[in-house]
């Protein structure tokens, strides 16, 4: 058998090798290896046992002295920590003391209930709900909001009646008020958003008085502590702690670090990710001196995912902080904007939460750059009209926002909603939830929609895109069942309807296109009959005015694409064009997303009532990790995914052309999406396009123009992050420790668990990690005591296996390269 390295199975070799992955310092490495020579060990095995007793000499921890030196040597702020800290081992080291606070699923119900309660007074003590304490700016919550009601449903109303005009018998069949009820409904959606654009483009231009700002003359108050919170789950590891790393290195330049604590709190069960983050975690709080600030801790049971995760960190620290600053690990934020953040909850009392609008930032595919683009343009008028229309009663989006601790501890944590199906157990999309019940509690929520520095990064192809919005269609419709819950502010009924919205209407266009579709076809099939009504004495024509349709199909138009103009137009009238590349450069790459908007939303609609039914007939769905980096869609997948809307484009057209050749071309704009969304899959996803783009200037963004000091940083922290593995956590020195530390104490194991354990780990050590499983390897990373008896077992063997010495010698040249480097 061939090996990478003969010296690594010579006494003095291994020895080099072992103190090579401990990272220590020359003069410490020096002495270590004189200690040994000094005992002339005659084996690889002698060599090791004389290495960690040189390493253990000064320590007296007793059987953990190995680990304690190991982590010593490796990690020394650790360590410092794990003493001055006290119980809980490395463990405990790596978060801050337990601060116990209760949190206990919030009381919601439906309205149902109340009807019952009068009957029977006993069920209606027995299921009170909190009084909603009254918002201070209610009254003009209400007048804005009772002014938006009719701004959407006159025109609706009027464009209804319009389309009536339009249909052949002016709504006299069942199908056709079918067909005007869902056309009113699309209407009144189409309208809600662009009646916000517009309420946020004259909030911009013009400013408005209860935008919620900070107090500039107050003086800091050293006692609002704040937790900066990442919850993760599977994600992309370098990109992650790049991303905090960068947050922590532009909070300390804003010289208010002292404020701020950072959390990483993981679900992740792959263990090649969990020996990512812990490498990873480690090797950032080392880079930056932060391991008494920077904590990390993996839940050993994935309980409500996010929203259980942020409730367990609740209430186990949540005592120790004000505030807490809630992130995703695509999230981004400028230390300014932090303390900003900070310091309007300081000087606004009744503020409970306070989100920022995140802009896209970071990919490179064709799509996600118009993403990218749209956000930056016409993201920042939405937000504002958000804020317009519902002021104290606004939105969350679940991260980029700061959060009042002990509100949201007394009042917002999840119950679990009764019953079977996809609309029944945890509260998915639980963001909105925890607005809602924040707001039913007395305190504000506010969108803080002046306030830059606020990033996050968006799925690089449509196959990503849709993915994700099949996990948020389930927990949006979810709000069905709490759209009727007493004692909401009715702002938060209508964001639960809203919610519900952004997805059940692509599925009410889909019934609206299919029924048009039927008429039309059933219109051509039968008899025309002239005379409907018995004895009448002039016939009853069916009519139809094209060009009423047209006026109509073109007014639809306008409602649809004048807000991104007006966004356009901002801009220009500011003066910032150069930023998004010039006029011509901004007009082009408006135009080019609104073509490819119009061109994705037949997909994506199509999609979306696809989730809507699997979701309605009770089909549970993953909430698995999401793709963030840039990837090509291949065609073979492409088109294997668009396969059936490909189809059924082609039935519907066929039929439409042969039975209604007049109403074939009114669908054009729909099918030709359909069948050609392959080729639009994976063009989109391309990233030399994208590259192409922003070199001449197409769908430019300042953050690229002029980046962010933040976003520089980012990349580079990333290109430098080091890789780690499964095999990683059984072979390097310093991981090793540090995972079987971070495991805590030992635990006593059934003799049937014990003996299985014990097996994985003699499997491993003669078949190497990868002869076990995926599971496997999760059930021998939660044993400690066989971890490191692995550890040992293999450092000690007479030759080491040659995927340890191969692993070995690639770590030792990315080393040096590193080195070199610097």
């Amino acid at each position: 058998m061939s090996r990478a390295n003969e010296a690594l199975d010579t006494p003095l070799g291994r020895v080099d090798a072992y103190l090579t992955g401990l990272n220590l310092a020359p003069a410490r490495k020096r002495e270590l290896r004189e200690s040994v020579t000094a005992a002339a060990p005659t084996t690889a095995a002698d060599a090791i046992e004389r290495l960690y007793e040189a390493l253990t000499a000064d320590h007296d921890e007793g059987a953990e002295a190995g680990l304690a030196a190991r982590i010593e040597a490796a990690y020394p702020r650790l360590a410092q920590r794990r003493h001055a800290v006290g119980g809980g081992g490395y463990r405990g080291a790596s978060m801050p003391r337990l601060n116990r606070w209760s949190m206990s699923p919030a009381n919601m119900d439906r309205r149902p209930w109340r009807f019952l309660g009068r009957i029977m007074p006993s069920i209606e003590r027995r299921r009170r709900l909190p009084k909603a304490v009254p918002s201070r700016l209610r009254n003009i919550v209400r007048l804005r909001q009772f002014f938006l009601f009719f701004l959407v449903a006159l025109p609706a109303a009027g464009a209804t009646f319009y389309m009536l005009t339009t249909l052949p018998h002016q709504g006299r069949s069942a199908l056709e008020v079918v067909i005007l009820a869902l056309g009113a409904l699309l209407f009144a959606w189409i309208l809600v958003g662009f009646w916000t654009a517009m309420a946020g483009f004259l909030v911009l231009w013009g400013g408005d008085k209860y935008l919620i700002s900070a107090d500039e003359s107050a003086p800091a108050d050293d006692h609002a502590r704040t937790a900066i919170v990442m919850p993760i789950y599977e994600e992309d590891v370098s990109r992650t702690f790049a991303g905090l790393a960068a947050i922590y290195e532009s909070l300390e330049a804003t010289g208010r670090l002292g404020e701020f604590d950072f959390f990483v709190l993981s679900d992740s069960v792959k263990p090649d990710t969990i020996a990512a983050e812990e490498r990873a975690w480690a090797e950032t709080c080392r880079s930056l001196g932060a391991f008494d600030r920077l904590f990390y801790r993996r839940r050993r049971a994935r309980v409500k995912r996010k929203s259980g995760n942020l409730a367990d960190f609740c209430r186990r620290w949540g005592g120790h902080y004000r505030y807490m600053i809630v992130l995703d690990a695509d999230s981004l934020m400028i230390g300014s904007t932090l303390t900003a953040m900070v310091d309007r909850m300081q000087a606004n009392p009744s503020a409970g939460l306070i989100q920022t609008p995140p802009t896209a930032v970071n990919r490179s595919s064709f799509l996600s750059r118009v993403q990218q683009f749209a956000t930056r343009v016409y993201g920042r008028m939405f937000a504002a009209g958000l804020h317009y229309w519902h002021l104290d009663n606004a939105h969350y989006w679940g991260h980029n926002a700061i959060i009042r601790i002990a509100p949201f501890m007394a009042h917002c944590a999840l119950p679990r909603l009764p019953g079977r199906g996809a609309l029944s157990g945890e509260i998915l999309s639980h963001d909105f939830v925890e607005a809602a019940l924040m707001r039913r509690a007395g305190w504000g929520v506010y969108i803080a929609y002046d306030l830059p520095g606020s990033y996050e990064e968006v799925p690089p192809t449509l196959i990503d895109e849709l993915g994700r919005d099949r996990r948020w269609c389930q927990g949006n419709i979810q709000h069905l069942r709490l759209l009727f819950s007493d004692n909401l502010a009715p702002a938060h009924r209508a964001l639960f309807a809203n919610g519900v919205m952004a997805y059940t209407s692509a599925a009410i266009w889909f019934v609206f296109l299919v029924l048009s579709s039927s008429e039309a076809v059933l219109e051509a099939l039968k008899t025309p009959d002239y005379f409907p009504s018995p004895g009448a004495l002039f016939p009853s024509w069916p009519v139809w005015q094209p060009i009423w349709a047209v006026s109509l199909f073109c007014a639809t138009l306008v409602v649809l694409f004048l807000p991104k103009i007006l966004g356009m137009a901002m801009i220009i009238a500011r003066g910032q064009q150069k930023d998004f590349g010039g006029v011509g450069n901004l007009i082009g790459s408006t135009l080019i997303e609104i073509v490819l908007t119009s061109l994705l939303a037949p997909v994506r609609m199509l999609s979306h009532t696809l989730f809507v039914f699997t979701t309605l007939i009770g089909k549970q769905v993953k909430w698995n990790s999401q793709q963030r980096a840039d990837a090509r869609v291949p065609w073979l997948t492409a088109i294997r995914f668009h396969l059936p809307g490909m189809v059924l484009a082609v039935v519907w057209g066929t039929v439409l052309y042969i039975y209604t050749p007049g109403f074939f071309p009114w669908l054009l704009p729909i099918l030709v999406p359909l069948f050609f969304a392959p080729v639009v899959t994976v063009i989109t996803s391309r990233v030399d396009i994208g590259v192409w783009m922003r070199r001449n200037g197409l769908e430019l963004i300042p953050e690229e123009w002029n980046p962010p000091a933040e976003l520089r940083r980012v990349i580079e922290i990333e290109a430098e992050t080091a890789e780690a593995d499964f095999a990683d956590i059984v072979v390097d020195p310093s991981l090793s420790a540090l995972h079987v530390g971070l495991q805590g104490s030992p635990r006593r194991l059934d003799p049937g668990v014990a003996s299985y354990r014990d097996e994985l780990a003699l499997r491993a050590l003669n078949e190497g990690p990868h002869g076990l499983n995926a599971r496997e390897q999760r059930d021998l990373l939660a044993d400690p005591q066989r971890l490191d008896w692995l550890h040992r077992a293999l450092w000690s063997a007479d030759v080491l296996p040659d995927w340890v010495a191969e692993r070995l010698q690639r770590h030792s040249a990315l080393t040096s390269v590193t080195a070199s480097a610097v």
